[in-house]
């Protein structure tokens, strides 16, 4: 009740105005959301850096209704790469499909990602393309596995309860195109989608376990720890050194678990979001859990 009921708030375009211009949202989105300029992300990717903690920056926005915004996403992610190369962070960057143009015109979306792939690969860094609802799965995966062969850039976020998936990693490994590992953040049809819990946590080792195997340089986005136990003796078993794959986690949830895993030897990646257009992203974090309901309600109240 609690996700649908967030996921239902977030397609409010009142409410998204309303908050994105309050103040007082702007100070409980901090948890989660870096800032709104390119100033105050890089100052959190440089903390995380401290840390031996990587970040991936998300200029926040979606389904942009213009190209000339389509346009102006290009050039901030341009900026923020421009970034990361002068400050030398081990950073990437993160960005939707729909932030680009591609439900105006996908060849308009897929210069502008070649555009950034071949900046990120001019300072050594790379793409990460953040996936979306199911009406855009079947472009993404094919958009990222040509821009992926042809720059070596380019890794593409891939969502486990989809029933799509084993293919689109085997699909997507076969041509080596880095893959995110994640389990699923938009609300699907079971015609679609594995629908219970038991079966898309499943569905995530096996498909993780297999990206580990045969994909690469993969990230495991997770803060399960059981699931994290799970994998990590995989890979002991399996002397999977920690230099083929990364862990990835969100700014502002498990901080703990990030350091734990740097400590023991491993590459942990923060998907680090700023910008002005973070209420979509906001509400998707309160959905997925109540502790995260919980945290925004005592900020409420004081």
């Amino acid at each position: 009740m609690t996700r649908k009921f967030f996921l239902a708030l977030s397609q409010s375009a009142t409410l998204r105005e309303f908050m994105e211009r309050s103040p007082t949202a702007r100070r409980l989105n901090r948890r989660f959301i870096a800032g709104v300029t390119l100033e105050e992300e890089i100052a959190a990717c440089a903390s995380l850096a401290e840390e031996g903690i990587w970040s991936t920056l998300d200029h926040l926005g979606e389904n942009v209704t213009s190209l000339a915004d389509g346009e102006a996403a290009c050039a901030a992610y341009l900026q923020a790469l421009d970034a990361i190369a002068a400050r030398g962070l081990p950073a990437s960057v993160s960005l939707k499909l729909t932030a680009l143009g591609l439900e105006l015109s996908e060849d308009a979306a897929v210069s502008h990602l070649c555009t950034l792939a071949t900046r990120a690969k001019q300072i050594g860094s790379h793409v990460e393309i953040d996936m979306e609802d199911h009406r855009y799965t079947g472009t993404t995966v094919r958009i990222a596995e040509a821009v992926g062969r042809q720059t070596g850039v380019i890794r593409v976020a891939i969502q486990a309860y989809l029933l799509r998936t084993p293919a689109d990693i085997a699909r997507l490994n076969t041509a080596g195109v880095m893959v995110r590992l994640c389990k699923g953040a938009y609300t699907e049809p079971d015609t679609i989608a594995l629908p219970t819990k038991r079966d898309v946590n499943a569905a995530y080792l096996s498909l993780a376990k297999q990206l580990l195997e045969d994909g690469t340089y993969p990230a495991l986005a997770t803060h399960d720890e059981r699931m994290i136990e799970a994998l990590l003796a995989h890979i002991r078993e399996h002397a999977i050194p920690a230099e083929r794959f990364e862990w990835e986690m969100l700014h502002g949830v498990r901080r703990d678990l990030q350091r734990d895993l740097v400590r023991r030897g491993y590459r942990v990646r923060v998907y680090v979001p700023y910008g002005a257009q973070w209420y979509r992203y906001f509400m998707r974090r309160l959905a997925e859990r109540p502790a995260n309901v919980w945290f925004l309600a005592k900020n409420l109240l004081r």
